[in-house]
């Protein structure tokens, strides 16, 4: 990546869902002509349409989709969910002219990419938007490489399918060879309108979380642990009003899981020839869905995280959290098809597509990977007792502590929105308010963990494997620290940094060419994928020089982390979690660059 600054010219100073989805059938295609057409079984999908070159025209308006059998209206671009595939070369100018032909403002980010900022395609912030039956052109320099990928940045307009892939060709050639060249995106659709879904979980936050525990559970965790330690962590959990298998918000009850824009039985398939060296550019373009993804019997090779090069590293899965991209190359060498299994984070569907040497073939879906449970260390609590938990986790759960553990002290008072700062046990000043439910006590880095829900013994990609290709080309040490705690209040689906949304929160002011360190401590037990526009953050993950470069970072549920951050671009930036309800939520800030 050019680590000169290019841009200068052009910048401005300013479980019954499981069985229900898991087998869903009848389902069909999206987008153009075939969009209401049901498949008849599995075939071969066809390749994604690509667009090429450097001046371009989209067209976003109404789309007819019939993912479930029931027909629907979504949102896409010239015609297609997804979008079409936007192949680039670094080097290059785009120019992008964008009507919209919606009844509504619209709007498309260009995820991941360094752009001046009114080019960003945040409304209210780097733009005004695009109204109904206007075109706004967009130009920028392609000053990068990589897979990236395009979103409406407008209300609920993603998650109807306002989305595409971005691929931009290195101008030196690629590190690694390959022989083919496949985009895999990843998203959940729902026939419930988004604004029904969120709507839902504010009136009940697992709405959509049908898998608790069961009388079942609670014998198989006292054969386990015990009773006395079963006991203990039930009346904890009951004490926070929360679920420990409360992994995702929005699940398979409502979300049917995508390839590609294809559902399970549509089986997208992407053709080789057996030996052939082959890269997939996996896109998680989901509104909510953390996915975990294999490829049963054939290793992957990551050689791309979020479009920057990495060392490559062979696993066999991978998590990959809204938002990310990740580039594998994999190298099939029997005559047979391999199924691409993605489950989400809280097992209640899946998607489903296959590599093949022919079309038409298929490969057995592999049984489910156990469902994630969360413990006290998802909760920021201490590591020592069974799941987790200490007596100083057990302490903040029952409320003895307001600090630790705000929801029973302050969830349901007449408390103001506006969190204040109280003293916590270590005296540290972390938020309080009815925005707030918990705090982390003792937050941890796990960069090595890819998270829960893996069978013991598979090698599964984690952030501490991700090194740089390239050493990093500022060696400045930070000037100063921003620490920012993720917080959130799950019984009445509210979230934010430091307890504030953000119509109540100041922007965070950076200095031109400034050099941060910011460190983020998750106080909720849900991850999130946070997001800095304009500007890559280089995760703090022990590899020195050699970080690697993120434009999305998945915080775990009670985990500390930190990256760095050298602000080149002035302008307006957006700063917030990338699962879309959390967003609208208020877990969104503005950091400003003068």
């Amino acid at each position: 990546m050019t680590r000169a600054n290019p841009l200068s010219d052009y910048e401005e100073t300013a479980a019954t869902p499981l069985s229900r989805r898991r087998f869903v059938e009848g389902v069909a295609a999206i987008g153009g002509i075939a969009a209401l057409r049901p498949w008849r079984g599995a075939i071969a999908a066809p390749r994604q349409p690509v667009l090429s070159g450097t001046e371009f025209q989209l067209e976003i308006g109404p789309v007819p989709i019939n993912v479930t059998g029931r027909p629907m209206i979504g949102i896409g671009i010239n015609g297609l969910v997804p979008g079409p595939i936007l192949r680039w070369r670094e080097g290059d100018t785009v120019t992008l002219a964008v009507t919209n032909r919606l009844s509504e403002p619209t709007s498309i980010h260009w995820h991941g990419l360094l752009l001046p900022n009114p080019m960003d395609g945040v409304p209210g912030l780097t733009f005004r938007g695009i109204a109904p039956g206007e075109t706004f052109v967009y130009r920028f320099p392609v000053v990068q490489s990589g897979t990236y990928w395009y979103h409406s940045h407008s209300g609920f307009q993603e998650p109807k399918g306002h989305y595409g892939a971005i691929v931009i060709e290195p101008k030196g050639g690629y590190p690694q060879a390959f022989d083919r060249d496949y985009v895999v995106f990843l998203s959940d659709w729902s026939d419930e309108e988004p604004e029904t879904i969120i709507s839902n979980l504010k009136f009940q936050a697992d709405y959509y979380n049908f898998d608790q525990r069961t009388v079942g559970t609670f014998f198989a965790d006292v054969g386990r642990d015990g009773l006395k330690a079963t006991l203990a962590d039930r009346a904890m959990w009951g004490e926070m009003r929360m679920s420990p298998t409360d992994s995702l918000d929005v699940t398979g009850a409502t979300y049917t899981y995508l390839i590609n824009g294809q559902p399970p039985a549509a089986n997208w398939t992407a053709l080789f020839h057996p030996g052939e060296r082959v890269r997939l550019r996996f896109v998680n373009g989901s509104a909510m869905t953390i996915f975990d993804v294999r490829i049963p019997d054939l290793p992957m090779t990551i050689v791309q995280a979020d479009g920057i090069d990495v060392e490559p590293v062979t696993v066999e899965q991978f998590r990959i959290s809204v938002a990310e991209t990740y580039d594998f190359i994999v190298q099939p060498r029997d005559d047979r098809a391999f199924t691409i299994f993605v489950q989400p984070q809280d097992r209640t569907g899946f998607a489903r597509g296959t590599l093949a040497p022919l079309p038409g073939m298929t490969a057995p879906v592999p049984p489910m990977d156990p469902r994630p449970v969360r413990t006290m260390a998802d909760m920021g609590m201490d590591h020592g007792g069974p799941g987790g938990t200490s007596s100083t986790g057990r302490a903040a759960a029952s409320g003895t502590d307001h600090a630790a553990m705000g929801h029973a002290a302050m969830g349901h008072g007449a408390a103001p929105a506006m969190a204040g700062m109280v003293a916590g046990t270590s005296g540290q000043q972390v938020p309080s308010g009815v925005g707030v439910d918990n705090f982390a006590m003792s937050p941890t880095e796990r960069l090595n963990s890819p998270g829960e829900g893996f069978p013991p013994g598979r090698r599964v990609l984690t952030y501490a494997d991700l090194r740089a290709l390239k050493r990093g080309a500022d060696p400045r040490p930070p000037s100063r620290e921003i620490i920012l705690r993720l917080t959130g209040n799950m019984e009445r689906f509210m979230w934010g940094f430091d307890g504030k949304k953000f119509s109540e929160a100041a922007p965070i002011e950076l200095a031109r060419n400034e050099r941060v360190r910011f460190v983020l401590i998750n106080d909720t037990m849900m991850d999130h994928p946070i997001h800095l526009h304009g500007m890559f953050s280089e995760l703090e993950n022990g590899h020195g020089e050699y970080r690697p470069l993120k434009h999305t970072i998945n915080v775990k549920g009670g985990e500390r982390l930190s990256f760095l951050v050298t602000a080149e671009f002035p302008g307006r930036w957006a700063f917030h979690c990338h699962l879309l309800f959390h967003m609208e939520a208020g877990m969104f800030r503005e950091v400003r660059v003068a």
